[in-house]
């Protein structure tokens, strides 16, 4: 049976600090978010979320409004996370030639270079980022993928630099000399087939947490609100209503 040893108040701070020296060190498994953005006057939208345990990434994207048809045939929007610059998504001032569009290499600066192809299927490495066959097709379409995270990509995303983009514009929607453009990337293409439509910054959101809680050896009385520290040495440290501490001891049958 639990015995009551002692009642004591505990400062917050110090609580704080007991608490990080009592709790084993939580593994980085995390969850990044994004809602993108428009570029160079696509009327898109898109969210995406990337979810990391462990060397595995869960990455779902979502995107609507963008082109339907190119060349009489689905869209093939080819989308990317990119890493290794700043972290950002390009100014309109990006544009250095003038022809009214942030083109991919203009934009590479703020979002530095393909880590991750957001393929449909197959590869994720950098050298399926121009793939149309793992593009995603049409106005909206969904990306749901389970991917090995790589070095460079796992990088981008502690440090927070992590941006996701998808290409893809209306050639209707750009201004004659953007028209009139090749692709930056692929010659034989227009610029607007390969531009950026959509783009965001990855931030991390809450940290992923185990299903359930921890086995404390300690029940809660009845009508009173609680939270349990073990402390070690079959100690464990309750937190009741209105910030009054107990310490209990384990119950001979508990497990250390």
């Amino acid at each position: 049976m639990n015995k009551t040893l002692r009642f004591m108040a505990v400062p917050t701070l110090a609580l704080g600090a007991l608490a990080l020296s009592a709790v084993p060190a939580m593994a980085a498994d995390q969850s990044y978010q994004s809602t993108l953005g428009q570029i160079n006057g696509s009327s898109a939208s898109g969210t995406i979320t990337v979810d990391v345990k462990g060397n595995q990434a869960h990455a779902v994207l979502n995107v609507s409004g963008l082109p339907a048809t190119f060349m009489n045939a689905p869209y093939p929007h080819v989308q990317h996370i990119h890493g290794g610059a700043m972290g950002l998504c390009p100014p309109a001032s990006a544009d250095k030639d003038g022809d009214g569009v942030v083109s991919t290499t203009e934009g590479a600066p703020s979002y530095g270079a393909i880590v991750t192809t957001l393929s449909t299927s197959g590869d994720t490495s950098p050298a399926a980022g121009l793939d149309l066959k793992l593009a995603g097709q049409g106005a909206s379409y969904t990306v749901d993928r389970t991917f090995e995270l790589n070095a460079e990509t796992k990088a981008a995303l502690e440090a927070g630099t992590a941006v996701v983009v998808v290409h893809g514009l209306d050639p209707a929607t750009l201004s004659p000399a953007g028209q009139a453009a090749k692709s930056d990337l692929v010659p034989s293409l227009p610029l607007a087939a390969t531009s950026p439509a959509l783009c965001g910054t990855l931030k991390a959101g809450q940290m992923k947490m185990p299903a359930g809680g921890a086995d404390t050896g300690v029940t809660p009385e009845s009508g009173t609100d609680t939270g349990a520290l073990a402390l070690g040495g079959g100690l464990v440290l309750v937190a009741l209503a209105g910030g009054a501490y107990v310490v209990r001891r384990r119950g001979a049958g508990s497990a250390a």
